[in-house]
């Protein structure tokens, strides 16, 4: 059956960190500009306060955030929430996942889990809000990743980079259970188009990911030329940095 977070026709628009054109990424600004906009999906990137605390910010130190070396590992919660943006929202806070749940009741998030310490706080923080229907975990780590899965069952899960190279090496092989196996309890795979020169989104391989996996959604195009060509392939979701674009160019094609 498939995931609630999948609930709604594809294709999906992803905003990668919110849309941050005129806003500091990752920031409540960036997430209500991508959702005023019409997108319904927000990926973004999960790290721990010192503290136990999930935040929601990509890197491990703030220098894009504030201008400064602070590890954001090293800080409390209580000092992380006093710090104020000096990007394109000066003002805006850094955002503790539960509260970006709270904040954004009908928003799903894509959760990008980007080190150890923060299994624990992610599945804690998606927990305390009660999100487990409308969050996907996902990191490059496959170790994080079913850690995290492990602690939040009910969440749908992506792939994890040795995952996707496991799947890539059945396609070769034309393994239909190898591919099964590499593939087994993920919701949607999340790609680049490219990797080491391979097309990973050709019509066979496209093909052979949607035999196993609910949806394929492929990251991060921002052209809007891209985005349809995608799509006329068979995507099913745009990770981008531009989800103003991306609406439009779904919503051209669901007009036509």
């Amino acid at each position: 059956m498939q995931h609630p977070y999948l609930d709604g026709a594809p294709p999906r628009v992803l905003a990668h960190r919110g849309l941050a054109l005129r806003a500091t990424e990752n920031t409540s600004e960036a997430f209500r500009a991508a959702l005023d906009v019409g997108a319904t999906h927000i990926e973004t990137d999960a790290r721990a306060s010192s503290d136990g605390r999930a935040v929601l910010w990509h890197d491990a130190t703030l220098e894009g955030f504030d201008g400064s070396d602070r590890s954001l590992a090293d800080s409390p919660i209580a000092e992380l929430s006093r710090l104020t943006s000096a990007g394109r929202t000066p003002g805006a806070r850094l955002l503790p996942l539960d509260e970006a749940l709270d904040a954004f009741p009908h928003a799903r998030f894509n959760i990008d889990v980007k080190s150890a310490d923060a299994v624990d706080a992610v599945a804690a923080a998606v927990r305390r809000a009660n999100a487990q229907r409308r969050v996907l975990v996902t990191s490059f780590s496959a170790r994080r990743l079913q850690l995290t899965a492990n602690l939040i069952p009910d969440a749908a899960r992506g792939a994890a980079s040795s995952a996707i190279a496991a799947a890539l090496v059945a396609m070769s092989l034309r393994s239909r259970g190898m591919l099964h196996r590499a593939l087994r309890g993920v919701s949607a795979v999340q790609i680049p188009e490219r990797a080491a020169r391979i097309d990973l989104l050709s019509p066979a391989r496209l093909r052979a990911f949607h035999r196993h996996v609910p949806e394929v959604h492929v990251w991060t195009i921002n052209d809007p030329a891209k985005m349809a060509e995608l799509l006329d392939r068979g995507v099913d979701g745009l990770v981008t940095d531009r989800a103003d674009l991306a609406v439009e160019v779904v919503r051209s094609r669901r007009n036509v």
